[in-house]
């Protein structure tokens, strides 16, 4: 592995942990040229390989786009970036088992809800709104609405 700073290649593993629930590997790393630290990780890549957005235009699938919108719904609520994370890895092994190298872009939105409706739900409802184009207020308490007569089973 190459050093970042100085562009070594004799960087040397000081230790491997797995995360994700072993799903992927960090390791940290010394570069003996200069000195410094730095930190890789190692992900399994998976079979699917394009995404058929809404309009019928296909693009490359993305795992941190993925995981960039479940930010956005995430954002400024207590939920810890390794339950993020996981989240984004188990929507992932989720579509990865349905053994489709194209997924539609609403399959994964409804993926994404899934595992968000269990992790928290004020970010379910913000990822919801987007994904199903609310425009107005009446969309919000209908969609809330729904969810009262289930929220025992929301957690």
């Amino acid at each position: 592995m190459r050093c970042p700073f100085c562009h070594s290649t004799n960087s040397r593993v000081s230790d491997t942990r797995p995360i994700e629930n072993g799903e992927s590997t960090k390791r940290r790393r010394l570069c003996p040229e200069c000195g410094e630290r730095f930190t890789t990780f190692e992900r399994i890549q998976l079979h699917i390989k394009y995404v058929k957005k809404s309009s019928g235009v296909f693009e490359e699938f993305d795992r941190d786009k993925l995981r960039q919108s479940v930010m956005v719904a995430l954002r400024k609520r207590p939920v810890k970036l390794d339950q993020i994370e996981q989240l984004v890895s188990t929507v992932i092994n989720d579509l990865h088992k349905l053994g489709e190298k194209e997924i539609n872009s609403s399959t994964i939105g409804e993926y994404i809800m899934k595992a968000l409706v269990g992790l928290d739900i004020v970010a379910y409802i913000r990822f919801s709104s987007v994904y199903k184009d609310f425009q107005n207020a009446d969309d919000f308490e209908s969609f809330i609405g729904q969810l009262r007569p289930n929220q025992d089973q929301l957690g």
